[in-house]
């Protein structure tokens, strides 16, 4: 499963902080089966995100993560950018993911990630924050290869 992650983060763009939830994301993505063929960072700017999203669909990719972009700010923007890329939601990943950031702070109400299918791409939304991507990537994890096999169009269940 080629992989490419997108971190969302106008102050890592600017190099003003590290880049520690693409990279632990990369890292959770390959202990799931997924090869980390590409990692990039975006300012919060919706027509960057779009862009690259595009430009991994268009390249194929098979799984694209992106960290950042998904609270309550005027900057966030990331749904809204996948919202124009993909064709089809996949609601049940980012309900799964909020549910479980629910289990452990409240705020977890107020993540506004989404996943769905563009092309042959599934693209998820993660929070920004590192503790949360370890929080919910357990939730999507077990879910990956059967996802990326069945947009493939393997119906074997």
């Amino acid at each position: 499963m080629r992989c490419a992650v997108l971190t969302v983060s106008t102050s890592v763009a600017r190099q003003k902080r590290d880049d520690t939830s693409g990279e632990l994301l990369a890292r959770r993505a390959e202990e799931a089966g997924a090869d980390v063929a590409a990692m990039e960072v975006v300012p919060d700017d919706f027509s960057l995100i779009e862009d690259r999203l595009f430009h991994y669909v268009d390249e194929g990719y098979e799984l694209v993560f992106t960290t950042g972009g998904t609270g309550l700010t005027p900057d966030d923007v990331t749904p809204e950018a996948t919202r124009h890329v993909i064709d089809r939601e996949v609601p049940g990943l980012a309900e799964a993911m909020r549910a479980e950031s629910l289990r452990n702070t409240p705020m977890g109400a107020l993540s506004r990630g989404l996943a769905g299918v563009a092309a042959g791409t599934l693209i998820v939304n993660f929070p920004g924050s590192p503790k949360a991507i370890d929080e919910v990537f357990g939730v999507v994890a077990p879910v990956l290869a059967h996802a990326v096999a069945t947009i493939r169009g393997d119906h074997r269940h």
